[in-house]
This record gives C-alpha cells, structure tokens and sequence, in this order.
C-alpha cells in the first residue's frame, strides 16, 4: 500500500469504534435490565407460593400477607400488592395474588413502568 491510502484510513477505525460503543452499551444495559425482571418476578413467584402454603394451612389472610413480605427482599416490600382469597370450607383453593410496578431504565430514562405479577393456588387444609 502507498503512503497515500494509510492515511486516508487512519481515522477510520476511530469513527467505527465511536459508532459501534453507544450500541453496545445500550445492548449491555438491556441484557442487565432482562436479568434484573427475571431476578424479580421469579422472586414474586416464589413469595407467592410460600404465602399459598400459609394460606392453605392458616385462615388468617394477614398471616399469609405477612409470610409473603418475608419472603420478599426488603426493595420489594414496600411495592408490592398482595391479595389473598381464602375460602373456611377445606379442599376448596385458596390464592395468593402479587402484582409489582417495576421501573426499567430508571437510571437513564427516568423508568418505563413493566406490571409484573405472580399468582399461586393451593388447597385448604385446615
């Protein structure tokens, strides 16, 4: 190659690198944000179910209520909405239902709202 050609290309990979960085953090970013909804609406489900099974065992509501707050990371405490159906007559289905706002992006974008939910059923025992 004559001297005249590598200079012209000298730049190049400096403008490509500056077009192709802001698309891969914003990939990186949607990656880390899939992970952080998966992260908690498998935490709800899992609240849920354990708020079932006090249901299930307990007529109380509140004490199903207070068993999903603990098994929920005290972040999600505070958010969450916790509804509980639980009928006196045993093997009838008593439910636990969460739903979540959760903000996506909130550090960039302000937070772009995503309602999740979880819902476990479970028979009355006792």
């Amino acid at each position: 190659m004559t001297r005249r050609a590598i200079d012209g290309e000298r730049g190049s990979a400096t403008v490509e690198f500056a077009l192709v960085i802001p698309i891969v953090l914003l990939l990186l970013v949607a990656l880390v944000e899939v992970a952080v909804v998966a992260r908690v609406q498998i935490e709800l489900l899992g609240a849920a179910r354990q708020g079932a099974r006090v249901a299930a065992t307990n007529p109380d509501p509140a004490v199903a209520v207070d068993a999903v707050h603990e098994a929920l990371s005290e972040g999600l405490t505070a958010s969450v909405i916790v509804t509980v159906e639980r009928p006196a007559v045993v093997g009838r289905e008593a439910v636990v239902r969460l739903s979540l706002r959760h903000y996506l992006a909130a550090v960039l974008f302000g937070g772009v709202p995503v309602d999740l939910s979880a819902r476990s059923v479970m028979r009355v025992e006792l």
